[in-house]
């Protein structure tokens, strides 16, 4: 048998041998965490590159380095997609009053409610595009409020700036900050921001880097979500979105600014803090 398979006969008794001998301890050890880091990665849907991994692997007991993490999930083949370079896309060829701009690219802030960002994305179907509007907080990078539609109106903009503002009830002097687009320079919607009296700010003529944040959210979720799946709907594009936002990038995907943890958890460590120092 060995002849016609050609192997050698003392190669095919130690791989014999190997069959019938229990797996050794160390064995067992690297099948498990091979198992771990493989769950690690596909529970974030395959967008996960080692250091993320590593940070799972550590919260669940693992005592590791990211250069071993990083070498077996290349034995694993498993390897993060690149997240694509920012893409001007807003329309700012209009009469409305364009706001100075305030932020001035200071996006760390030290706490929630001080400073929001938005902007609109694009989200391709076979029925045609779906648009999302988004309103994040800088504080944790947590999206406060998202709207998608069919269209791109000022309505799909203020859809999800109710939105934040219901959810998270900011006091007065937040910095709003968006790009020049027609939607956000709408008087219903700066009517709000002025009821809110809300800091309004606009980023330069087509410099997409006044609003980095922001982009850098929506490139992240084509790389997560859009550009793995192919919707057919609408509606099926609508639903994944919404769950992704909500369940998945608020709730656990890791953001290295936040030091390796999710926004929800960057805000429950948050008011944690907060009591203790109170207390």
């Amino acid at each position: 048998m060995c002849q016609v398979l050609k192997v050698s006969s003392s190669g095919y008794y130690k791989w014999l041998k190997q069959q019938k001998s229990p797996p050794s301890e160390k064995e067992k050890y690297r099948l498990e965490i091979q198992q771990k880091i493989s769950k690690s990665f596909h529970e974030s849907f395959g967008t996960y590159g080692s250091p993320r991994v590593h940070a799972d692997l550590i919260d669940w007991g693992y005592t590791i380095s990211q250069k071993t993490v990083a070498r077996v999930m290349s034995e694993l083949g498993l390897r993060a997609t690149q997240i694509e370079k920012f893409v001007v896309t807003t329309d700012s060829d209009h009469d409305l009053y364009i706001y100075p701009n305030k932020l001035n690219r200071q996006f760390n802030v030290n706490e929630p409610n001080r400073v929001w960002v938005t902007d609109i994305t694009y989200i391709w179907t076979l029925e045609g595009w779906v648009y999302l509007a988004s309103v994040m907080d800088l504080f944790s990078r947590k999206i406060v409020g998202w709207s998608l539609a069919a269209h791109m109106k000022k309505e799909l903009a203020i859809t999800a700036l109710k939105m934040a503002i219901t959810q998270r009830q900011p006091d007065k002097e937040l910095i709003h900050h968006s790009d020049r687009g027609s939607q956000y320079c709408s008087h219903d919607y700066i009517d709000i921001l002025n009821e809110k009296e809300m800091d309004i700010s606009m980023s330069k003529k087509g410099d997409p880097y006044d609003n980095a944040c922001i982009e850098s959210f929506h490139a992240t979720l084509k790389k997560d979500l859009i550009y793995r799946r192919r919707f057919k709907t609408r509606e099926e594009a609508i639903k994944a979105v919404n769950y992704h936002i909500s369940n998945f990038y608020n709730e656990r995907r890791r953001h290295s600014t936040l030091g390796n943890i999710s926004p929800n958890q960057f805000e429950r460590n948050q008011a944690l803090n907060t009591v203790d120092l109170i207390s």
